[in-house]
């Protein structure tokens, strides 16, 4: 999946996990908010490719825990617009 779709798809799994920010991220055009969406998607992907597999349940726990963090530096990245300017 190229780079725009990524972000644009973790843009989209992002607005239907957190319906409380949708608008915010459907909004969003702040390069580190557009990094974070891509990163959201991968881990996904990463561990959606996972489940299922013997031997991968504690792998698939630690991106279950990355996804969750993401989607908390979201939350974050959506309510302080500076966000981006505090963290470079």
């Amino acid at each position: 999946m190229a780079r725009s779709n990524r972000r644009e798809a973790g843009r989209r799994r992002l607005a239907m996990r957190l319906p409380h920010m949708r608008t915010l991220i459907m909004a969003a055009c702040d390069p580190l908010q557009l990094e974070l969406f891509e990163a959201y998607q991968m881990a996904v992907e990463a561990r959606d490719a996972l489940r299922g597999r013997p031997f991968n349940a504690n792998l698939v726990r630690e991106y279950d825990e990355t996804c969750f963090e993401i989607e908390r530096q979201v939350i974050r990245a959506m309510q302080q617009p500076s966000y981006a300017q505090r963290t470079s």
